[in-house]
This record gives C-alpha cells, structure tokens and sequence, in this order.
C-alpha cells in the first residue's frame, strides 16, 4: 500500500479505530444535547494546546493535571451551557467530580479522564443533573454516536463541525478524525474554542506535541470571528496505536504523510469554525504573500481578516478596499506602500501605490460569493500565511446582546 492522503468529509472522532462516543442531554441546557464524551479502548497518547487567557477554566486545569500524570488519556468527558470558567474553588472541585464521575463510568484511572466545558462564564454547574447524565453515555462507534458527541458540545453554533483523514501508512491504514465547535468569542492564541482529534496511529505524546503546536500556528491561531479569546479555548489530540503502524517520529519514512493529514484535519475545522461565526453569512480568506517573516505574514492575514470594517465592507458587498488598507497599516509587519498590492477574487484593486481599474460591478457580484478571497502581496520577502474569518452582521449583535437570555 503506497503512500496517500484522502479528506473524508463527514467523517468523525470515531473514524480511527477503537474510538467511540456519545451525546445527550442532562438538562444544562433546555432541549439540546448537552453532554458528551470520547472513548478510547486503550489508554492513548495525548497532546493538547490551551487558551492564553489568565482566566483559564477549571476543567483546563484537570485536563492539564491529568495528562501531566502520564501523558495518557482514555477518556473526555466535555459539556455545554455553562464554561465553568470563573467560579473559583466551586468550580475546580466540580471539574474533578466530573472526571472522577466519567472514570468511574468507563472503569478507568481518573488521570486517564480529561474535561471540557463550554458556555456561560461564571455561573457555576448543576453537578445533579452532569451526575444523572453521565450514566446516560453508551459510546459507539457509529456515524450516529459520532453525530451525538458533535451535537452535544455546541453552543450558538449553527452546525457540528467534523472531517477525517483517511492516510496509507507502513501498508497499515491509518485515520485522524476531528470535531469542534466554535462560533463566537473565536481569536485564539494557541488553539481554538474546543476542538478534539483522534486518530489510531502509534505516535509518543512527544512527537504528537510537536505536530500539534505546529499545525495550531498555521491553522487555529490563523482564524478570527470577533478578536475575543475564550477562558475555555483548547485542542486536545489522542492517538491510541491501534492502526498498529511503525511508530511515528520525523525520522519515519512517512512522517510527513502524517504531518500533511494532520495539518488539513486541522486546517479543515478552523475554516468550519471561521465560516460558522455567529451571525455570519460568508467565510473571508486571506492570503498574505511577500512577507519578511512567517510571523509577519500570518500577523497581517490576520489583521485583514480580523478588521470589523472589512467584515462589514464584506457583508456589505462593497468593494472597499481602502478598509484593507487600512487594516494592513496598522500591522507590525514590513510594508512598503508603493510595493503592496490588493486581490480580490481575480481582480487587482491595488498596486504600487496606485489605485487600479476594476470592474465595480464584478466585484459586487463577486461579493455575493459564500467563500471571499482577499490576497495581499507585500512584495518584502518571501514568506506567506492564510487567515480564516467571517463577515459582521446585523445578527452576530442579536445573538451577543441577548447570549444569556
């Protein structure tokens, strides 16, 4: 079996072999599935990265503490409707009553149990009813459990977010599943709102850091709905060898063949997140080439993109391209205006200091596209980063101004 790659849209966390899940609802939230948990048959190795915050949640603090322990997880157990973030003691001894709780479920040491939680900061969890809805989770490994576990970890998401990656390793067959959510409060710095990768390939947790922090940086770290970093944000992965591959190290023949799949699961959910931004009707790209440094270039995609005036320029349909400039001069990055020039879908707006002529009319209707490009070339050197956002609309305000009622 040679060496290949195959995006599996659909596909899920349980898509790796000996991975299940489930979902349900315990009552933290009205109707919706609210509970939710990953299992593994064996214990698995972990990597994970974590919100920037100084206000880090309770449950990313167990998460932390457990695989610190050995670098192993076997289980999450993740809720929606409350953050558990801000509520002091209360609040870490109910994120370890919740990985003592999902442990003794599963039969399994609570240092192999990580916890997440999303929703509304500072209020503290009805334990009650997480304790009468973990005996509710039956994990399976089926496009429906998958379903269920994607379900359940939503908050004002309009869809799950999931992918896979099918890979040829070793003649073995190798998956990486993923699922997130996120929609607003989504501008992280290290990872994203939660997001959760598994995959069956045998890997240490070393090494399994390392691809992490990397395909975070050009992936969650390169998308923005609204500048707002949560208390909660985290990316947890778990690789549980049962595909039974050589074990991955750079020094493997196919390590990037790995690294590669990584890194669209990765990039293939931030750009689900980013098109799925509260209140959003479009998903902007931005691509950023000529930079002096990777850093520059990824710092100016995401200026552009993160620009409240060229989101609502975007939603607008209007063609404004002196919103990009403007988002543009104010990045830390090496620009030289009479060498910068502006894209938008195929049409040059921009050049050497030079406004240029272009269809209006092309560009309106190209703006009514659901996916919009922008490229900006700085022409300083030769590095290029891609950033993912959204548009600003009427509605991202409806949904924050009343996100607790």
């Amino acid at each position: 079996m040679e060496a290949s790659m195959t995006i599996v849209k659909h596909g899920s966390v349980v898509s790796p072999k000996g991975f299940s899940a489930d979902g349900v609802h315990c009552g933290l939230r009205y109707s919706k599935k609210d509970l939710g948990v990953i299992l593994s048959e064996v214990p698995a190795s972990a990597a994970a990265v974590y919100t920037q915050s100084h206000f880090q949640a309770a449950p990313l603090k167990v998460t932390q503490e457990s695989i610190a322990a050995g670098k192993k997880i076997q289980a999450l157990i993740v809720n929606s409707g409350n953050a558990n973030a801000c509520t002091g003691k209360q609040g870490l001894a109910d994120a370890y009553q919740m990985r003592r709780a999902c442990a003794e479920r599963f039969g399994i040491n609570e240092y192999l149990t990580a916890v997440a939680s999303t929703g509304v900061i500072g209020e503290q969890m009805n334990m009650k009813k997480i304790l009468e809805g973990v005996p509710l989770l039956n994990p399976a490994s089926t496009k429906e459990s998958g379903h269920s576990f994607e379900t359940a970890i939503l908050t004002t998401d309009t869809g799950v977010k999931n992918t896979a990656a099918k890979l040829a390793i070793d003649g073995k067959e190798v998956w990486i599943g993923g699922a997130a959510k996120g929609s607003g409060m989504i501008h992280p710095n290290m990872a994203t709102m939660l997001g959760f990768i598994t995959t069956d390939a045998a890997i240490d947790s070393v090494h399994l850091q390392q691809l992490l922090s990397e395909a975070t940086d050009t992936s969650f770290n390169q998308i923005t709905v609204d500048g707002e970093t949560s208390t909660n944000d985290m990316v947890l992965v778990l690789a549980n060898g049962m595909a039974e591959n050589d074990p991955l190290t750079p020094n493997h023949p196919q390590w990037e063949v790995f690294k590669n799949g990584f890194q669209e699961v990765c990039k293939d959910l931030a750009k689900q997140i980013a098109k799925d931004g509260e209140g959003a009707t479009k998903l902007i790209e931005v691509q950023v080439t000529g930079a002096v440094s990777v850093q520059e270039a990824r710092e100016t995609a995401k200026k552009v993109v993160g620009s409240s005036l060229v989101k609502t320029a975007v939603f607008g349909e209007d063609a404004n391209w002196g919103r990009i400039i403007g988002a543009i001069g104010h990045s830390r990055a090496s620009v030289d205006p009479d060498q910068t020039e502006i894209w938008l879908g195929g049409q040059c707006l921009f050049s050497k200091g030079e406004p240029q002529d272009f269809s209006e009319e092309k560009a309106a209707e190209y703006l009514k596209d659901k996916t919009i490009m922008i490229r900006v070339s700085l022409a300083a050197g030769d590095a290029e980063a891609t950033a993912w956002g959204c548009d600003l609309t009427y509605d991202y305000v409806k949904i924050n101004a009343s996100y607790r009622t």
